[in-house]
């Protein structure tokens, strides 16, 4: 049975329910002021129309760097000493990575209307990235998931669900892409189904380094063993759209945003939750301690954090918002997109990516290396 889309959006991730909106703190000319700000951000999570539009209102002027990695952000934050950007993007599981770096300064609370996102979501500020019982250092942005995208008029899933299988399928060699590291923890996901690994093992390689080591070891070495059957390594939102589009990619491991924006767009591209259970992360702002600009970053959070600009945002990239309401401001086409990519009990399967520790990180990294230099 499909479950009504605004409630899936408003309950995903450890399902909290819909929240009634407090009223807003203050006035939207209460925070506006003239000046700029400047975001790194992931490369497509904002659209150019959402950006004319704050700059028309606030006077504010944008500068946008758009990064396609987690990595890229903590590498420029620890080159500048936290200088140089108002707000950066971390996902939700990074929060063990980013404290002992101590790049990033709480938010003031009472500047932000946090009761209007999804309380789940904004729980994981409160929880996992109170730095030193300092306060909150993330708010929630973007939410999605990683899971199967394809070519509706080159492949089919053989059942009701794809797999992580079907990317490194020997009926699909020469035809896939995948993100190194993710592809490779899709492949484990995999081998546990199929009866390969014992089951529990990837989240189980969370928990310490010698778990990992054994268990990441196996995943290496399946993957390099059908390494020939990629096609394509992809390390942002442009280049999964591209495959898709122009190298010949007919299965992908991909984010949500590119494959729904292509298929919102008329494409014969479809994107699905697969049966291991899509990968959920949420996107979040934080800002560094080297910020600048700090009366625009609350205007940036108050615009961002209404419906509408919110709403007209995930029609253009294809992602999640995690504002309340959003949704009813997002067109037919995405919320026909949205149930289509998480049919059945897709939304109950997901699988939050778990907190990822540092040394998780760089033993992770030794066994991507591993599998890109075979």
């Amino acid at each position: 049975m499909a479950v009504e889309s605004t409630v899936t959006r408003r309950s995903v991730l450890k399902g909290a329910g819909a929240a009634a909106l407090a009223a807003p703190l203050y006035s939207k000319s209460a925070l506006a002021s003239s000046g700029e700000i400047n975001i790194l951000m992931w490369s497509d999570y904002l659209p150019p129309s959402f950006i004319s539009e704050f700059e028309s209102e606030t006077g504010i002027k944008v500068n946008y760097t758009g990064i396609g990695s987690n990595e890229e952000i903590i590498n420029k934050m620890k080159a500048t000493k936290g200088q140089g950007f108002d707000i950066v993007s971390p996902t939700n599981n990074r929060s063990l990575q980013w404290e002992p770096l101590e790049l990033l300064q709480p938010f003031d609370m009472g500047k932000v209307n946090v009761d209007a996102v999804n309380p789940a979501m904004a729980k994981i500020g409160t929880d996992a990235w109170n730095f030193g019982g300092n306060g909150v250092h993330w708010l929630p942005h973007i939410w999605g998931t990683e899971g199967i995208a394809y070519r509706t008029d080159k492949w089919l899933p053989e059942g009701d669900a794809p797999s992580y299988g079907d990317v490194w399928s020997e009926e699909n060699a020469g035809k896939t892409m995948g993100r190194a590291h993710s592809m490779m923890l899709g492949a484990g996901l995999y081998m546990e189904r199929s009866g390969e690994m014992e089951p529990g093992s990837i989240w189980a390689a969370y928990g310490d380094e010698e778990t990992m080591r054994k268990v990441w070891g196996q995943v290496a070495d399946w993957c390099i063993a059908r390494k020939d059957r990629i096609k394509l390594i992809w390390n942002d939102a442009d280049t999964q759209k591209n495959g898709l589009l122009n190298e010949g990619v007919v299965v992908g491991q991909t984010w949500d945003g590119p494959p729904l924006a292509l298929k919102a767009a008329g494409e014969p591209v479809h994107y699905q939750a697969p049966v291991e259970g899509a990968m959920a992360w949420v996107d979040g702002v934080s800002m560094p301690t080297g910020a600048a600009n700090i009366d625009q970053i609350y205007a940036f959070l108050e615009f961002a954090y209404r419906k509408e600009p919110a709403g007209v945002a995930i029609d253009s990239h294809g992602y999640n918002s995690p504002v309340l309401g959003a949704d009813t401001f997002a067109g037919n086409v995405y919320k026909k997109n949205f149930a289509e990519a998480y049919p059945g009990d897709s939304l109950a399967n997901l699988n939050p990516w778990p907190a990822e520790a540092p040394w998780y990180a760089e033993v992770r990294t030794e066994f991507v290396n591993k599998f890109k230099s075979a």
